[in-house]
């Protein structure tokens, strides 16, 4: 079936409401939208099913929800034991239609006789992880885009053990909706119906102090946080989840000065005071900076709409506020949880992903701890984690990942904002005690380590072209990869689709131990690198770079080097 006749389809067929149809019917002469809307179906990718709000095979609807849904009860009830009495929970952000498409999900479950815990309200996207292993669920589903402009929603699927399904999983549960051809074979029961046969279970409070209590026994410094009374602290949730959770622990653990601020404390699925709820843009945090320059704050911190993402702004020598990087507060964190240790058990290991700085790996040496790298995706994190606890051979201290995500603990599975933001907070605290800045502790690491320095460049190409795009892009780089950039050779290139690494200086290759991801990875002589893929959860390849050298000036040159070259490159195969 073509896009037009999946597009008739959806006009003709009475499964669908008329609400759809007239949408559909907007746009009846509108060809190139008709086959952006229908010539695929969403797919699962590295945060598992997103897209922009609307009908159609590809787009966010309670369709495609309920369909995704199916797929997944039928693998559950395939694959886990007593499925039907575990039951799923499910959780939503402050998007547009989460509260909608979560029911969709529940009531889809309980039409296939597996219970479904449903949160009450808004809840962030660690504390569903958190109920999936606390309620001893089958699986568990949020529904959220993350940072995601306003038009996308998602619905993101967890395993038993807490954590997003990997690629090995997931496939099974896209299998399981393939096989759906047919909207109406989708089981489905009406809300009463299912709180009547007790199905539907509606879920908060209990939940959430298991899992403020949880995050609480993190804390590093309590006793140092208490003492801290002119610590100024200003939080933005960045109109999302996070609002309640963090304020609740930072309080709980004993900050008093926290200022929120008040303009995007309440949620808003427009988003309405940024141009995206994106704590990786500078922008994002504007209202922030201007609050904290008034308030004289110590730091700033912001999380993303389902709070599983963290920003952090600091000041300066001279009072100017900078936003840090991931990679510069992850480095920062390990530093500052492997030096709080007294006694670093043996076997610790760190996991960041492939493309996440060097620097927190160097740190974490310098106290003999292992690294262990990962694909892009948390999920991959949250299964080293499972796999340590099964095996008993290493023990998880601390990950993270360049865009934003970092998790301690094991109770969660997934990137944690709330844990993060609370240790970032004492962090700061921390080195305010001792006379220092983030900033100063971010300049000890450098002279330390070396100066580290990274970019990313996201290029946007949609729709059926821009896959195309993509394609020829990550084509024409593993064929025909650069083999030098200035007097820098390409050291080794690791192609993780292929999955073998070519050691192009020495003319050799090598396996590589990490599953399949259409990643290209190129490592230069000096340690320096750059990788390119495509993004699994929106219309874009992304490029990482990374510099480093033993002096800020020449890092920053290095880096502008590779970027220009490597951009010109994507032009010119573009």
């Amino acid at each position: 079936m073509d896009y037009m006749e999946r597009y008739n389809e959806w006009l003709n067929n009475p499964y669908f409401d008329e609400e759809t149809k007239e949408e559909l019917l907007s746009i009846k002469n509108d060809e190139k939208e008709i086959e952006d809307r229908f010539f695929k179906e969403l797919e699962f990718g590295t945060g598992g099913l997103r897209g922009v709000i609307g009908a159609g095979t590809n787009r966010m609807n309670k369709y495609i929800v309920r369909k995704a849904t199916q797929g997944l009860a039928n693998y559950i009830l395939n694959s886990v034991d007593k499925a039907k009495e575990k039951g799923v929970v499910i959780a939503f952000d402050s998007r547009y239609r989460s509260p909608e498409f979560a029911k969709e999900a529940a009531l889809v479950m309980n039409g296939n006789e597996i219970k479904a815990y449903l949160f009450e309200s808004l809840r962030t996207t660690p504390e569903l992880s958190f109920a999936v292993r606390e309620l001893g669920c089958a699986a568990g589903i949020v529904i959220t885009a993350s940072h995601n402009p306003p038009e996308y929603n998602g619905y993101k699927v967890y395993g038993e053990d807490g954590g997003q399904l990997v690629p090995r999983y997931a496939n099974k549960v896209i299998e399981e909706i393939r096989k759906i051809d047919d909207f109406s074979k989708v089981k489905y029961i009406e809300e009463a119906e299912a709180l009547n046969k007790g199905l539907l279970n509606i879920i908060g409070e209990e939940i959430d102090k298991k899992y403020i209590d949880s995050v609480k026994s993190l804390s590093l410094r309590k006793d140092l946080v208490k003492e801290m009374k002119d610590f100024k602290i200003v939080y933005t949730p960045l109109h999302g989840t996070g609002a309640m959770p963090v304020k609740r622990v930072l309080k709980e653990i004993g900050f008093e000065n926290v200022i929120v601020v008040p303009e995007q404390e309440v949620p808003d699925s427009n988003f309405s005071t940024v141009k995206s709820p994106n704590p990786e843009e500078h922008d994002a945090f504007e209202l922030a900076i201007s609050l904290a320059e008034k308030e004289n704050a110590d730091v700033i911190i912001g999380t993303d709409p389902d709070c599983d993402r963290v920003g952090v702004v600091i000041k300066d020598k001279d009072g100017v506020y900078q936003v840090l990087t991931g990679n510069q507060t992850g480095a920062l964190l390990v530093d500052y949880i492997l030096s709080s240790m007294e006694t670093i058990p043996e076997n610790s290991v760190i996991i960041k992903t492939i493309v996440t700085s060097e620097l927190g790996k160097a740190v974490a040496e310098h106290y003999g701890v292992e690294t262990i790298d990962t694909l892009t995706g948390f999920k991959f994190i949250g299964e080293k984690i499972k796999e340590f606890e099964e095996k008993r051979d290493k023990n998880f201290l601390f990950g993270y990942e360049e865009s934003y995500g970092y998790l301690a603990g094991t109770f969660v599975r997934d990137k944690d904002g709330v844990v993060s933001a609370m240790l970032i907070a004492e962090m700061a605290a921390y080195y305010k005690s001792k006379g220092m800045s983030l900033l100063d502790a971010l300049k000890g690491i450098y002279k330390k380590f070396g100066y580290y320095k990274e970019d990313l460049k996201s290029i946007k190409l949609e729709g059926k072209e821009g896959i195309e795009k993509i394609g020829r892009i990550m084509e024409q780089l593993r064929n025909n990869p650069p083999l030098e950039i200035g007097e820098l050779k390409v050291e080794v290139l690791r192609d993780y689709l292929e999955r073998k690494a070519r050691y192009i200086l020495k003319d050799r290759e090598e396996p590589v131990s990490l599953p399949k991801s259409n990643v290209l990875h190129f490592t230069l002589d000096d340690g320096s690198w750059f990788a390119v893929r495509p993004s699994g959860t929106e219309p874009k390849i992304k490029i990482y770079f990374s510099a480093v050298a033993e002096w800020e000036k020449e890092a920053q040159l290095k880096l502008k080097m590779i970027k220009d070259f490597v951009l010109n490159k994507i032009d010119e195969i573009e």
